[in-house]
C-alpha cells in the first residue's frame, strides 16, 4: 500500500493523493512523508523521476535485499533496518525490511511487508499525537522497531531454559529438533541485530542540523536497548550450545553403557561358544561320546563356567 502525508509539526497529518505529491517542490512549513511498496511501478516512478534524491538513495529504496546500515548524504539520511515480523502467519525471525530517506523536511520509506511500527505512526499522526519533526519520526520509529524485539527473544529465552530443565528426561528426536529451531531462529536475529546496532549507533555519531543533542541521546539509549537484547541472543547461543554438547554426553553415555553391557555379554558367551564349538566338531575321540550323562555334566560345566566369570566381573568391579 502507498500513502503520502504531509506532517504539519504538531502531531498531526493531512493525506495527499498521488498527484499532490512532488519532493522536488518540499512544504516549508511541513514534513512530507511518502511510504511506498517499493515493489510497486508507481513507488519507482515517483522515487526515480519526483523525489528529486540523490541517485544513490534512488537504488538503495527500490532494491530488493538489503542488510541494516546508515548512510550520511549531505545533511540527510539514508538507512536500512530490519523488525521483528510479527504478521499473521509468519516466523518472527523473518525479519521485515524497511529502508528509510530522511532529511529535514521530507521523509521517503519504502517496504515490502507490513510493519507494525510504520502504521502505528500513521494512526499517532491520525489522532494528532504523532511525531512533530523528522528526528522525532527517526527516534518513534527506531524505538518501537527495537522495543518489539523484546517479546521474541524472551519467548526464546524460555523456551530454552524449558528445555534445559527438561534435559535429563527428553533425549528424542522432538526435543533435538527444538533445540535446533531455537538455534536458528537465534542465529538468524542475531545476523540482522548485529548490523542493526553499527548502523545506529551512526545515527547519533554523525553530524546532522536538524537533530539535537537531547535526541541523539534517545537514538543512544534506543541502541543501548538494542545491544542488551543482542547480549540476550548471545547468552541464548551459548546456553543452547552448553545442552547441545550435554545432550550430547547424554546420548554418548547412553551409548556406552549399551555397548558395555554387550561387551560384558560377548565376553561370558566366548569361552563358553568355544567349548561348544570344540565339542561339536563331527571327528572321533569326542570326550563323553558313549556317556548317557555327558550332555548334562557338560551343561553344568559351562553354567559353572559362566557362575565363574560373573563373580570374578563383580569382584573386579567391571559390573
Amino acid at each position: 500500500m502507498n500513502h503520502a502525508l504531509l506532517l504539519d509539526r504538531n502531531g498531526n497529518a493531512k493525506e495527499l493523493s498521488y498527484d499532490e505529491i512532488n519532493g522536488s517542490t518540499l512544504p516549508e512549513d511541513g514534513i512530507l512523508w511518502v511510504h511506498f511498496d517499493y515493489s510497486s511501478q508507481m513507488a519507482k516512478d515517483w522515487i526515480r523521476n519526483k523525489s528529486g534524491i540523490d541517485s544513490v538513495a534512488m537504488d538503495a529504496l527500490l532494491t530488493e535485499e538489503t542488510r541494516p546500515r546508515t548512510t550520511i548524504l549531505n545533511d540527510s539520511f539514508l538507512i536500512a533496518l530490519r523488525g521483528i515480523n510479527l504478521n499473521p502467519n509468519s516466523k518472527p525471525e523473518d525479519m521485515v525490511s524497511i529502508r528509510l530517506f530522511i532529511s529535514s523536511n521530507l521523509i521517503i520509506t519504502t517496504k515490502r511487508r507490513n510493519l507494525l511500527s510504520i502504521d502505528e505512526i500513521m494512526d499517532s499522526l491520525k489522532k494528532g499525537i504523532g511525531p512533530k519533526s523528522s528526528s522525532e519520526f527517526l527516534n518513534e520509529l527506531t524505538y518501537r522497531v527495537t522495543s518489539r524485539m523484546e517479546g521474541v527473544i524472551d519467548e526464546l529465552e524460555d523456551r530454552t531454559d524449558s528445555l534445559e530443565e527438561s534435559l535429563m528426561d527428553s533425549s528424542d528426536s522432538k526435543f533435538r529438533s527444538e533445540l535446533m529451531a531455537i538455534r536458528r531462529e537465534t542465529i538468524i536475529l542475531r545476523r540482522y541485530l548485529f548490523p542493526q546496532k553499527e548502523a545506529m549507533s551512526k545515527l547519533y555519531h554523525d553530524k546532522v542540523t536538524w537533530i539535537s543533542d537531547y535526541e541523539k541521546i534517545e537514538l543512544r539509549e534506543t541502541n543501548d536497548q538494542l545491544m542488551r537484547y543482542i547480549e540476550e541472543l548471545d547468552t541464548i547461543r551459548d546456553k543452547v550450545a552448553l545442552i547441545q554438547e550435554e545432550l550430547s554426553n547424554k546420548l554418548s553415555e547412553q551409548m556406552n553403557k549399551k555397548m558395555y553391557v554387550l561387551s560384558i555379554i560377548s565376553v561370558i558367551f566366548l569361552p563358553l561358544t568355544f567349548l561348544t564349538g570344540l565339542l561339536g566338531i563331527n571327528v572321533d575321540g569326542i570326550p563323553g561320546a558313549d556317556n548317557e550323562r555327558a550332555f548334562f555334566n557338560f551343561l553344568v560345566i559351562l553354567i559353572a563356567i559362566a557362575t565363574f566369570q560373573l563373580i570374578l566381573f563383580k569382584k573386579k568391579k567391571w559390573i
